[in-house]
Parts: structure tokens; sequence; C-alpha cells
């Protein structure tokens, strides 16, 4: 194990109990290179599931996420780069598989803020290894940077945001998980964590992390490409309703409450990667993200 690994595994400690940490200037300029050439591809190639968020406010606030062609198009960053030895040097652990990918784009005029809300509620899987890599093009001042209250993916899930322009808060599901916090309203009582990020920074966190993003400035472009990985001790997790991610055909047909969380969709990256050519080209991608988590 590289020092640079051996670093990175001393901080495992502090991803567990924290719930995020920041690992600076872990990507060299090749890696990152290739990371924002594969966010520009998706960028470009939108799929179904692509949308905007909030398109009564003049900024844009863009995303989309498990392109079906993704992992193919990536397969070089996430095979070959320290990406994914960063996750396993994180869990303590041999074995990696990928999730899926999910862009960002916020520029023009001021945005605003990204709701506080947990990944979880959304996902369709439960563990401890599990992982979300988000990597920025452009430098993040704190005041416009991901915020994170320390140590909450340790308590309570509650319901996700339906992303509502009136009510941050407003549930996805409105059944079976309480209701998010006001914490925006109540930021005094939690404890937030939050860094000003460079390109080859890394910020990491579990899903269940109550996170939210804070708003931008006129004139401010936010690139962002988020990398979910998960290790051996993901098992599928039921929802109120069928989760809206991981968006792939089948999913929730195909696995029971606790079965270990492993489908051809998502391949293995370490200790040797395999099953990029079992993915299949079929996903569930009827509606974009917006209409689903708005369902209610």
């Amino acid at each position: 194990m590289t020092d640079k690994l051996q670093s990175i595994r001393a901080l495992g400690e502090k991803y567990r109990r924290d719930g995020a940490i920041l690992i600076p200037g872990v990507l060299d300029q090749v890696t990152l290179a290739e990371a924002q050439r594969d966010f520009e591809w998706s960028i470009a190639n939108p799929s179904s599931s692509s949308c905007e968020f909030y398109e009564d406010d003049r900024g844009t606030f863009y995303q989309d996420l498990c392109n079906p062609q993704a992992a193919h198009n990536y397969r070089s960053l996430l095979e070959s780069s320290i990406l994914s030895d960063m996750a396993a040097a994180l869990w303590g652990s041999d074995n990696v598989w990928f999730l899926y990918e999910q862009v960002f784009l916020k520029e023009g005029e001021a945005t605003r803020r990204t709701p506080w809300h947990q990944d979880s509620p959304y996902l369709a899987l439960e563990g401890t290894q599990i992982a979300v890599v988000w990597i920025n093009f452009d430098p993040v001042e704190q005041a416009q940077s991901l915020e994170f209250v320390r140590g909450s993916h340790l308590r309570t899930l509650y319901d996700g945001s339906a992303f509502d322009p009136d009510d941050d808060t407003k549930p996805i599901y409105d059944m079976d998980l309480p209701r998010l916090p006001d914490i925006e309203s109540d930021r005094k009582n939690y404890d937030i964590l939050s860094w000003a990020v460079n390109p080859g920074d890394v910020v990491v966190f579990h899903p269940s992390t109550l996170h939210g993003g804070s708003p931008t400035v006129d004139g401010i472009r936010r690139r962002t490409l988020s990398l979910r990985f998960f290790g051996d001790d993901a098992v599928y997790a039921e929802r109120p309703m069928p989760a809206p991610a991981p968006l792939v055909a089948g999913l929730h047909d195909s696995l029971n409450a606790g079965d270990a969380f492993r489908h051809r969709a998502f391949p293995k990256l370490r200790p040797t990667p395999h099953g990029f050519e079992n993915i299949p080209e079929l996903t569930n991608h009827e509606q974009s993200l917006k209409a689903q988590i708005q369902r209610g």
C-alpha cells in the first residue's frame, strides 16, 4: 500500500465517526483531467433522468445520474485511478463495487441552497461500506460548499426531501420515515462540517449523513462529479415505496431486504475489476429524478 493510501486508511476511523471527511490534494492532474472529461461526457450525453431543479430561479441547478452508458465511459477512471483504492482504504476492505455516477452543474445567476437531506432514503441499499465521492472541478469557498451534520449517519434515517421550492422538508414518501428537521432555521443546534475545496481535493461522505449545499453567488460556476461505491456489507434495503435509485430495471424484483447488494449492473472494481461486460442495457429511466422524488 502506498504512503498516500496509508494516510487515507488512517482517516477510516474519522470517516466512520463523522460520516464526512475532506481528503486534500488526493487527485493528481492526470486523474483530475480524466474525471473532468467523464463529467463533460455526462453533460453532453444526458439521460432521461436528467433535470433542472428550481426552474423558476434564474440560475442553473442541473443534475443527471445513472446514465446506462456511464460505467463504460468512466471505466478507465474507475479501474485505474486511486478512487476505488481510496474507498477500500477508508473501509479497511479488499472489495469495492461501483454503484453509479451523478453530475451537478450550478452556474449563471445565484442559485438557492440545496436542501438538507440524506441520500439513503433515495437508495435501495444500506451498510457501513458505502461512500459518496464528491469531486469539484472549480474552487469552492467554504461559504458556498457542501455542509454536513457530523455523525448524523449513525442516528435517525429521515424521509427524503422532495426538493419542493416552498418547503425543503416536504417528504418523498410521507409514510414510515420521520420528516426531515428544519436544520437551516436551527443551525446553532447542529454540529455542521464544511470545507473550502480546490480541484484535486475530494470530499467523501456516507449517504446517511445529513448534508446540504450552500447557495452560490452570481457568476460562480460549480461543476461536480459524484461517484458512489459500495463494499462487502452493503445489503438491499426496502423503503416505504421502491427507492428512486439506482435506476436499474428489475432491481427491486431481484432482491429482498437484507440480501447482499449484488447485481450485474454494478461492476466490481477491487481487488480485480470485472463485470463491465455484463452490465445490462435496460435501465429504469422512464422519469426524471425530479419526477420520481416529487411523485407524491
